[in-house]
């Protein structure tokens, strides 16, 4: 996997389609805001552990949380790493799912706790309500909630959320609402707003505003809780500045340029859409998909997702994902593709891709 990673990181022409980060314009005064940081040389000292203070109100504005509180972080991964370590000592369980972000999988387990990898590639694909409270024992700690879902692009409506959190708040545990997609999502729910003593939210500007270069997320909370936590943050000494000002930037500017994003975001799944139906044996399980992914199932067509992961790659410079980098149980059925890109790439997806599925069928 580093080798596709150094190619595709070598190779100018690479379609980036693997990680789901924002490549569509989003405002120019976020490029303006990094050089106006970078002459300023802000970079030569360390910036507010807890964040810039505009940037802080700005991400509970965006939130509409205004009497929560937050600590800025090296990305919205950062942010659940430290809260792994924090909530989830060993011995303690996490309710999780298969298809998941397994990364904060193997975070939980560092410390010695254990994921439930309760399977939701069936269905709605989403969590059952039911299939929770099975898995919920003295032990259990908190819910990993991914909403909208990292790699189905599934999401849940208000009602859905409103009994996960019901279900949190009888057991007194927590719920973790990791919503990195929730600009992509049409309607979507904050579990803040209706468990707000229990909820702990994952905020990240890396797909939505397009910065998953420099870094930039946050942990946001009951004010309790966060000044808790704050004191064992790894970014104690404070993240980028010039990452800080460019989310400034653009959570200032993004009532300007998010309906363009979503609207081109929208076209391009269709494209999608219309090259799969095309190919016997594939199709999508959840569309349209709630976030910038979208996960083809190539299971009726018995082509294996690694394979046609590399021959896009290194035949048409085009980088989606293999199943099994989000899924241990059905990571063999489907292959994630992401479509925050601009069109013209997505064509050269819709291009290659019936080739591929031909030659490996």
């Amino acid at each position: 996997m580093s080798n596709d990673f150094d190619y595709a990181h070598t190779n100018k022409n690479v379609v980036w389609m693997s990680q789901n980060t924002n490549h569509l314009p989003t405002h120019s005064a976020i490029q303006e805001a990094i050089k106006t940081s970078a002459n300023n040389r802000e970079y030569t000292k360390y910036p507010l552990a807890s964040g810039l203070p505009e940037l802080r109100q700005l991400i509970l504005d965006d939130l509409n949380l205004p009497n929560q509180d937050l600590h800025i972080t090296n990305g919205g991964t950062e942010a659940l790493y430290c809260l792994m370590r924090h909530i989830q000592p060993k011995g303690t369980e996490m309710i999780t799912s298969d298809p998941s972000y397994f990364v904060v999988h193997k975070f939980a387990k560092l410390g010695g706790a254990k994921c439930t990898d309760i399977p939701i590639y069936h269905g709605d694909y989403k969590f059952d309500i039911e299939d929770i409270k099975n898995a919920i024992n003295p032990s259990t700690k908190s819910i990993f909630l991914i909403d909208p879902i990292n790699p189905l692009g599934s999401t849940y409506s208000k009602d859905e959320k409103k009994a996960i959190c019901e279900v949190a708040e009888d057991h007194n545990i927590w719920l973790i609402d990791d919503i990195t997609y929730r600009d992509y999502a049409p309607n979507h729910t904050l579990a803040a707003n209706l468990l707000p003593e229990k909820t702990i939210t994952a905020y990240s500007v890396s797909k939505n505003c397009g910065l998953a270069g420099l870094r930039v997320g946050s942990l946001v909370g009951p004010k309790d809780f966060i000044k808790e936590i704050r004191g064992t943050m790894v970014s104690d000494l404070g993240i980028s500045v010039v990452g800080q000002r460019a989310s400034v930037a653009a959570l200032e500017t993004k009532s300007e340029w998010l309906p363009g994003l979503l609207e081109t975001a929208r076209h391009n799944q269709s494209l999608i859409k219309a090259v799969v139906d095309k190919i016997d044996g594939v199709e999508l399980p959840v569309y349209p998909s709630a976030a910038s992914m979208m996960v083809i199932d190539i299971a009726k067509h018995k082509a294996n997702p690694q394979d046609v992961q590399d021959k896009l790659l290194y035949e048409h410079d085009i980088f989606v994902r293999a199943g099994n980098y989000v899924s241990s149980r059905f990571g063999e059925n489907f292959i994630r593709v992401s479509f925050s890109i601009p069109t013209p790439e997505v064509e050269r997806f819709i291009e290659a891709f019936p080739k591929v599925m031909e030659q490996l069928s």
